[in-house]
Formats: structure tokens, C-alpha cells, sequence
């Protein structure tokens, strides 16, 4: 089978040539757009993969990629393929001393540098350890770079390839460096065919529906951190498998008016993405009013169809949740606007594709069934889930030890824990080592207790925490809703849900005090990744002087001071 595997760049030189003209990528600014169609993006490209060979760069060098998601962030990545180097794409918020470390341990010999947020926090590392530098030209609202060679001029004097790599289904394709979670981030290596089977199995399955679009016409709207595993499985290699156009967000601020212009035909959103949406919805309409209108018959359709139009989903075949668990109850408000959210659960150790919920076979409060082709179990003693695939990472790179201990016997090793039914369907209880416990010896596992939480409007995030305290803390940071709330009706909502979900958790469970953060996590203060899920090792150094005081409060519910 493996020789007639074809790898994301074979797909892309298919298009260049069956679908010239229709449109690749899409980059707003203000009110306009700029398209490459797919035999632009190929010159471009091609004309980049020169000028990489050009500055003298090793065979299968090692090629940095520091931006934002935009559209030179994938003519970059095209170029680098068809010269036949190696990616390794990095999150465009790491601090100087962060990239620095990666950079070091990735062995890249240039870098490309683009649309960011704060470039002083980079420079100082790509000048430390960068001889070649490129700059993407530049995007508005992002700081001027002023290091390196200039793209549009190397891409001005170059002639393009015209005899660009056909890759070695063995050879690496891309370093991806985990978010660093759990201590110092890992540089997974993912070969050409890890990316060519993922390609296959959705050929041969259709489980997103990406086929139900014909050729060269779907659309995506890619905003997650393109250097995630997640965004470059489900986007990039995502619309190269059928032709599909990719598009971007100009900013925060133009999110919205992007991604309604956009009205992608498939859609990848983190669950605080979905609940960011779900929470805009209701500082329109309230609950209760909605509930009336979709109750109605007479408005329902009406409803369900304009909510999907403001949000920008009115065209999407396909409504993918992943990264972090999406809360069930989340999940059910978005059934009644006629939205399935089908969670997909992975790791970038498996390029991201283990299980998806089935299309039109949603099971409540699990993350689906594994896909074709995968394989996975539950360890007997440790409750972990074990998982086996055709496309798992080559291994970690320079660090055969922690390889060999995450992937033993051909399984690899999660982290997660979990249960999986009689039909196959697996529900995660969480992380192995998220689990802590309290002064009185007991085990707390923090995740299922926040989802009692998750259907709370006033509640953005929450955090369950209490390592060395008799009993857990909940840490929350306030909704746009809740922040326009009654300090007081806050409180009243608090302890209400409070006393609600303790009486459902056994004695050493219950929360003792539910602690309104002064601050809200992000990723800019270190307390979420860049794909938006919990720093919990993060929030407990943050919090854990104050903990003993907060749990021994008067009040149930009190603010961080």
C-alpha cells in the first residue's frame, strides 16, 4: 500500500495543476482580501524553495517557523517542503528564553519570523542562535521586524523550482514541540508517511466529510496555532487532501467579521472557543428567551439558522472540538441550534487522530470511538489509555529514552485515564498526574468535579486545585457576563452552584470555597497553552500561598484580594 501513498506537498503539485485557478489562501486586511489561487501560491512558493537552497542550507536541514497564522506562514511551509528541508514551527508567543530553548534543541539553521504580537520577545533569541533569518512582509497591527532577509525581495530575484522534491515516505516531514504542559516541551517527529496515511484513512472513511464537498471547493478559517498538530492536521493538510481554500483572521478584533465572511464548509474550535461563541449568543438572548423561541416551532428553524449565520457557521458541513475535553453540557446547547459538535481526541505523539464522535452517533459525556484503522485499550492497573496507530510519531527527537518509555510494545502511552464502554466509545476522566492530593491522604481528580461547573454563564474557566489543603478550592475567572453581574447575585449564583454540585462528590471532594480570580488566564500570563487548555502546574504555584487562607475563610465564596 505504502507506494501509492501520496504526502500533503504530492497533493499540493496535484492542485497546481488540476485547479490552478481556484482560490489557496485568503488574507484580510480591513475590508479586503488577497487570494493566491493555488498556481500563485505554487510560484511563490517555488520561488522561496530556491532561495532557501540558494543561501547554502544543509540537505534535510531543520527550518524554523515563528508567525501567527497567515498565508506566508503556509507559503513558507510549502517552500520548505519543496526544497526538501525539514519544519519545525513554533508558537509566535514564546519568550525569548523559551525560543531559545527550542531552537537549541531543534539544531535549526534558519528561521522564518513573521506576523506576532511582540516581537522584542523573540529577537533577542533568534540573533543569539539565527544566522539565516527571514521576514514575512508586514502584516498590520503586528511590530516591524527589521532583522534578516526580506521575503518579497528573495522571492523577486529568484527563479522558481522546477524540480521540487518528491519526499521519502520515511524521512521526517515535520518537528512539532509540545505546548510543555508538563515540564520542558518535547520535539515529536512525524515522517511524510505519518502525514500521507492520515490522508488515506479520510479518503477511504470520509470521517470529517471532507469529501462531501466537491474538489476545489471547500472552505477553512484557520486561527488555532498552525505549528499544533491539530490545526495542521485538520486545516492545512485539510484542505490540501481535497483542494480546499484556507482563510485567516486579520486580528482578535476582526474575528468575527472574518470568519462570517469566510462561512467556512468545515469548522476546528477549542472548547473555550465554543463557549466564548455560546456565551456572545447569550449576551444577546437570554436563556430563557431562547429556549422559548427554539421551542417554538413556528420560530425554530428561523432562530437556529440566523445564530448560525451571525457566527459564521451557516455553511459548515462539519464541526470539530478538540484539544482539551469539551464539556457536555456545551455540547448539548449547541444540538439545539442544529450544531453536532464532534469532539476528536489525540495527541501530537499521533498526529492528532485517535478517536471522533461519530457523525450522527453522539454518546453523551465521551470523546467517540477510535478511527479506522487505530486501535485502543485501557490499562488494567493504571486506568490509562493505550493507543495504536499506523501514523504515531518516529519518536522524539534526540531523546530515544523518553521515546522508548512512551511508546511500549507498540502502544503508546497517553497520560490520559479513562473507561471505554461495550461499543467502543471512550470517556476520559483525566490526566494521570493531574490528579493531587489533599492533607488528608485522598486523591482528587479535578477534571470531573469542573465539569459539574460547565454550564454556569457566569463561568468562563475554573480550576479545581487544593494540593496540600484538607479539601479542593475552585478557582474561577468570571464570564463577560458574569463581570456585568451584581457582585452580589454573583456571590448568591456561586454558592447556589456551590452547594449543587457537593452533593454530588463524595466527602473528600467537596470544595470548600469557590475563588473568584482577580485576573483571567491566558496564554500572554503563562496560566493557558496557546490552544487555550489549563496550565494547572502554573495555577498552582500562582495560587498555592494563598490556598490554606482561602479554604479556611468564613465565606464559601470570596474574591481574590
Amino acid at each position: 500500500m505504502a507506494s501509492s501513498l501520496m504526502t500533503p506537498i504530492e497533493y499540493f503539485y496535484k492542485w497546481e495543476q488540476e485547479i490552478p485557478n481556484r482560490p489557496f489562501l485568503k488574507q484580510p486586511k480591513g475590508d479586503t482580501w488577497t487570494t493566491w489561487t493555488y498556481a500563485e501560491a505554487g510560484q511563490e512558493a517555488r520561488r522561496m524553495a530556491t532561495a532557501l537552497q540558494d543561501l547554502g542550507l544543509p540537505k534535510g536541514a531543520h527550518i524554523g517557523l515563528s508567525s501567527k497564522n497567515c498565508a506566508h506562514w503556509i507559503l513558507a511551509d510549502l517552500a520548505i517542503m519543496i526544497a526538501g528541508f525539514i519544519s519545525v514551527p513554533f508558537y509566535a508567543s514564546l519568550t525569548a528564553d523559551q525560543l531559545e530553548e527550542v531552537l537549541e534543541k531543534s539544531d535549526c539553521k534558519a528561521i522564518f519570523v513573521g506576523k506576532m504580537d511582540h516581537w522584542d520577545a523573540q529577537r533577542a533569541a533568534v540573533a543569539n542562535k539565527m544566522e539565516v533569518v527571514i521576514k514575512f512582509p508586514h502584516y498590520e497591527g503586528s511590530p516591524k521586524i527589521k532583522v534578516g532577509h526580506d521575503w518579497d525581495r528573495l522571492v523577486e530575484i529568484t527563479e522558481p523550482m522546477t524540480d521540487p522534491a518528491i519526499p521519502n515516505l520515511e524521512d521526517v516531514w515535520s518537528i512539532l514541540f509540545t505546548s510543555g504542559t508538563t515540564g520542558s516541551p518535547k520535539g515529536v517527529m512525524h515522517t511524510h508517511k505519518n502525514a500521507a496515511l492520515i490522508i488515506a484513512n479520510e479518503i477511504k472513511h470520509n470521517n470529517l466529510g471532507t469529501f462531501d464537498v466537491p474538489k476545489g471547493e471547500g472552505r477553512l478559517f484557520s486561527f488555532l496555532p498552525l505549528n499544533h498538530i491539530a490545526e495542521r492536521a485538520a486545516v492545512e493538510i485539510g484542505a490540501l487532501q481535497n483542494g480546499a481554500s484556507i482563510s485567516f483572521a486579520e486580528s482578535l478584533e476582526t474575528f468575527g467579521k472574518n470568519l462570517r465572511e469566510t462561512s467556512p464548509t468545515f469548522f476546528f474550535a477549542v472548547p473555550r472557543i465554543w463557549t466564548k461563541f455560546q456565551l456572545g449568543v447569550l449576551s444577546q438572548m437570554p436563556q430563557e428567551k431562547l429556549d422559548a423561541m427554539l421551542d417554538n416551532p413556528a420560530s425554530k428553524e428561523q432562530v437556529q439558522m440566523q445564530i448560525k449565520k451571525t457566527l459564521g457557521l451557516a455553511d459548515a458541513k462539519c464541526n470539530l472540538t478538540g484539544a482539551s475535553i469539551t464539556p457536555e453540557s456545551v455540547k448539548q446547547w449547541y444540538q439545539k441550534l442544529g450544531i453536532d459538535l464532534r469532539e476528536v481526541y489525540g495527541m501530537t505523539e499521533n498526529f492528532g487522530g485517535f478517536t471522533l464522535m461519530p457523525k450522527g452517533g453522539h454518546k453523551p459525556n465521551t470523546v467517540g470511538k477510535p478511527l479506522p484503522g487505530t486501535s485502543g485499550k485501557i490499562h488494567p492497573e493504571t486506568g490509562e489509555i493505550l493507543m495504536k496507530m499506523d501514523w504515531m510519531m518516529k519518536g522524539y527527537y534526540k531523546d530515544p529514552e523518553l521515546t522508548a518509555k512512551t511508546i511500549q510494545d507498540g502502544w503508546l502511552h497517553t497520560g490520559d485515564k479513562g473507561v471505554m464502554d461495550d461499543e467502543g466509545y471512550i470517556k476520559i476522566i483525566g490526566r494521570v498526574k493531574d490528579a493531587f492530593k489533599t492533607t488528608k491522604g485522598k486523591f482528587v481528580v479535578p477534571t470531573t468535579i469542573e465539569a459539574h461547573f460547565s454550564g454556569n454563564d457566569n463561568i468562563e474557566q475554573i480550576c479545581v486545585a487544593g494540593l496540600g489543603i484538607p479539601q479542593p478550592l475552585g478557582l474561577v475567572c468570571l464570564s463577560e457576563i458574569g463581570q456585568k453581574a451584581d457582585k452580589e447575585a454573583i456571590m448568591a449564583n456561586l454558592q447556589s452552584e456551590l452547594e449543587r454540585v457537593n452533593q454530588h462528590l463524595a466527602p473528600h471532594e467537596k470544595i470548600s470555597t469557590m475563588v473568584v480570580a482577580k485576573e483571567a488566564w491566558s496564554d500572554a500570563n503563562k496560566m493557558l497553552t496557546p490552544t487555550l487548555k489549563i496550565r494547572r502546574g502554573a495555577i498552582n504555584e500562582k495560587y498555592m500561598e494563598q490556598m490554606s487562607d482561602w479554604h479556611h475563610a468564613e465565606d464559601s465564596v470570596i474574591w481574590e484580594a
